[in-house]
């Protein structure tokens, strides 16, 4: 930006030295250095925008990376400390607005230091203008400063209920089929349409300070500007400076309005990103709820016991174990406490499941969740998640959970895409594909919640046989009421009130428990009804 400065002065030289004293040759070299000179900024202001673009991109692009890496890490955590409304804004709007403020490490510093050189430059030829020019900094940070602690203060109440708005849409969107039936889709969309209404209104009392910065960068300039040329136009009728020198007072103070208005918006784009950053940085700052580094422990070298106190369920290694329960709530919340998803006193092999190292359970057990999502990508990778494999180890998961019939259903295969969310399968359909997910992975351990509950009694019974044999010496887990599934597992543990209170096999059970009996048939399933 120092460059900028350069042309006035070549200018009254130009007019001084070539000009008035009628010398052409020497008013021919002064034009081509102004050339030249406008050349070299030309390049120089290419390159700066380049280069500037390249930084706010690495800035987004590390403030996500960073974000999503953290929000992994918190796993099961971040559900319990944070809301999905306020992950989605810093995604959406935060991540640009940090990236903006960097602007200021390029242009900014640059218009500080040529705000410097001209001052100088000015002082040789007016002290007085150069009085003016400095004079003018604090200046309009005084009329500016209020609006940009203004922006601040209301910014981050604003993002605050933006956080807030949009985590209600995201509730109110996944609950949308729940809402249809029970009649309350018109209540929740007037309650939505009254607290965005709210918002729009703060929306508008923010933007009028932010208008009146964006006013004043470009307004307060000008009237500088005017200043500026006025003191030296009097100074040149008086005599005080020369014609030249008038022309490169003027082309100095209307360069100065460049980095004055940068000046400005900096300072703007830094309040705002001040409240972004805020956000980003709660984010970043939540820790999962586990021991410190120096606590953990390592998991057992062997496939051992994982046992919960809490219900009395023992999940036993090499075999297959399923959980039933007139509640499938807390099978699930069993399940999640086995996998190490939620806080507990779970243990495997006598070792406190909350003292091994996160990464460590993730490499070994597998919790296959009847919601998990289904993110967009092609079968094959929808499939293989992280896993990096042959089309044979594919293939064979999926004919396990019987979903080969998807993907020749599919125009492209294994190269199909899958919407977001699975949305371009029905629900059976994406229930197979978690299953194929899961079994794929291959786990130590494997914990699945209701992995058939949305297909027919016939896939049902193939995908029991298929996966009792395809897990045969290792640990699995699942819990359901389908006699399918129960009639293939080696031990079953039926639940009253989310407590053990029975263990054996399939028809052990069927025979001694009552309760179970009437559960897992047809009559105790119209019972519940």
């Amino acid at each position: 930006m120092v460059t900028l400065a350069v042309p006035p002065y070549l200018l009254s030289r130009a007019i001084d030295d070539g000009l008035a004293t009628k010398n052409f040759q020497v008013l021919t070299g002064w034009v081509a250095a102004l050339f030249g000179i406008g050349v070299v900024n030309a390049a120089l202001g290419i390159a700066r925008h380049r280069t500037m673009s390249k930084i706010r991109m690495e800035a987004s692009f590390r403030t996500v990376s960073a974000t999503v890496e953290h929000c992994v890490h918190l796993g099961d955590t971040l559900s319990r400390r944070t809301t999905a409304g306020e992950v989605v804004a810093i995604g959406s709007g935060d991540v640009q607005v940090i990236a903006q403020s960097l602007t200021i490490t390029g242009p900014g510093v640059g218009a500080a230091v040529t705000y410097i050189v001209v001052a100088v430059v000015l002082f040789s030829i007016a002290p007085l203008l150069a009085a003016v020019v400095l004079a003018g900094v604090p200046l309009l940070a005084l009329t500016v400063g209020p609006l940009l602690h203004r922006i601040e203060r209301t910014g981050a109440g604003y993002r605050e209920r933006q956080g807030a708005l949009t985590t209600r849409l995201v509730d109110v969107l996944n609950g949308l089929p729940v809402l249809n039936a029970l009649g309350g889709k018109s209540v929740y969309a007037a309650r939505y349409q009254r607290d965005s209404h709210d918002l729009v209104t703060q929306g508008y009392r923010l933007g009028v300070a932010a208008s009146w910065v964006d006013a004043l960068s470009k307004g307060l300039p000008a009237a500088f500007l005017v200043a500026v040329t006025w003191l030296g136009a009097r100074m040149a009728a008086e005599g005080s400076i020369s014609v030249g020198g008038l022309v490169a007072v003027y082309g100095y103070t209307a360069m100065l309005v460049v980095p004055v208005e940068f000046f400005i918006e900096g300072a703007g784009d830094l309040a705002r990103a001040r409240v972004a950053a805020g956000r980003v940085t709660r984010l970043l700052s939540l820790s999962p709820e586990q021991p410190a580094d120096h606590d953990l422990v390592d998991a057992p070298a062997a496939p051992s016991i994982l046992r919960d106190p809490v219900s009395g369920v023992e999940v036993l290694p090499g075999l297959s174990t399923a959980i039933v329960g007139n509640r499938p709530a807390e099978s699930a919340a069993i399940i999640d406490r086995l996998g190490g998803f939620t806080k507990s006193d779970v243990t495997w092999d006598g070792i406190d499941l909350d003292a091994i190292a996160t990464h460590q359970l993730r490499q070994r057990i597998l919790v296959a969740d009847n919601d998990a999502y289904l993110f967009t990508g092609s079968v094959r990778d929808v499939v293989r998640g992280r896993h990096d494999a042959g089309d044979d180890r594919l293939h064979r998961a999926l004919h396990i959970a019987v979903a080969v019939d998807i993907v020749d259903a599919l125009p492209d295969g294994l190269a199909s895409t899958i919407n977001p969310r699975g949305d371009n399968l029905s629900g059976g359909q994406r229930q197979r594909l978690r299953l194929a997910r899961a079994v794929y992975a291959d786990p130590e351990v494997l914990l699945a919640v209701e992995p058939t509950s949305a297909v027919d009694a016939h896939t049902e019974a193939t995908i029991a046989t298929r996966l009792r044999a395809a897990r045969r010496g290792r640990t699995t887990a699942v819990t359901t009421t389908s006699p399918l599934l129960l009639a293939h597992a080696d031990t079953v543990i039926y639940l009253v009130d989310g407590i053990a209170a029975a263990t054996g096999t399939h028809h052990e059970l069927l025979a001694a428990e009552p309760g179970y009996r009437a559960l897992v048939t047809r009559g105790g399933e119209e019972a519940r009804r």
